[in-house]
């Protein structure tokens, strides 16, 4: 049977759009209608960042959802109930970005079965290693989650063909070094890591870090890449809107809905 995430890249011929968002930002309610407005304008993969104190991948506008959702009091059961409500809403696959420690302090195999009980499609660890990951790869693919990593432009080859054997789902590609947020343009390196990662494997590659205008979606689309992964200017909006949420939920489905037209949906 084929799995929420392999059946989105299983549309040939279209750029997947994945949309983050930082779980429990500003809190629980907010968070879950924030969820609904990025699924009603069209989002194919569904990405909660799980807050953390210190996301050292993360540039400030993240950091500052972070910070709201956890002085919200959000936790691992926050998080976990806010995906079984957006599960209950849609089949749109959902994927988590963590970091180890909220991972290793619930306990590994809890932390994954309970993902995997509320509806959790993959789970990235930004901050795990390839070469430290046999455990927490074993556990996810015991409760069926893909196992998803990061690349990056000062990836070798060697350990390129290392992070490939380990993924399931789909290869996150760093655009930019540094951290996220929205950039200009899409950095032609990126580009050039996409076409080296590619002689690597046929595991779909998404297009992270600094995407953000309908612009930068037709440049990866037309460069072949199978998804656009894009976070601080979600999180832009909702920043800038934390006092309407009528507003923030009606400006994420038309953000939405222009980046997908212009992935040529």
């Amino acid at each position: 049977m084929m799995g929420r995430i392999e059946s989105v890249f299983a549309k040939k011929g279209k750029t997947a759009f994945i949309g983050f968002t930082v779980a429990g930002d500003p809190d629980k309610e907010i968070s879950v209608r924030i969820a609904k407005a990025l699924i009603d304008g069209g989002t194919d993969i569904l990405e909660f960042g799980v807050p953390f104190s210190d996301p050292v991948a993360d540039g400030p506008t993240i950091q500052r959802a972070d910070d709201r959702a956890l002085a919200a009091g959000t936790t691992p059961d926050t998080i976990f109930a806010i995906v079984r409500e957006v599960r209950a809403y849609s089949e749109v696959p959902i994927v988590f970005l963590t970091y180890y420690n909220t991972i290793y302090r619930r306990g590994i195999d809890r932390f994954y079965r309970e993902a995997h009980d509320a509806g959790v499609d993959g789970i990235l660890v930004a901050d795990m290693p390839v070469e430290e990951s046999e455990e927490v790869v074993e556990i996810a693919q015991k409760y069926g989650i893909d196992p998803i990593f990061l690349v990056t432009q000062t990836t070798s080859d060697k350990r390129m063909d290392t992070i490939v054997r380990h993924t399931r789902g789909y290869l996150y590609l760093v655009a930019v070094l540094g951290v996220t947020g929205a950039r200009k343009t899409v950095a032609p390196e990126a580009l050039a890591l996409l076409h080296r990662v590619r002689k690597h494997t046929d595991l779909p590659l998404a297009i992270g870090f600094g995407i953000s205008t309908p612009e930068h979606v037709k440049t990866c689309r037309d460069a072949g890449a199978e998804g656009v992964i894009v976070g601080s200017a979600i999180v832009d909006i909702v920043g800038k809107n934390l006092h309407d949420p009528a507003m923030m939920e009606k400006e994420l489905r038309r953000y939405v809905s222009e980046m997908k037209n212009a992935a040529g949906q």
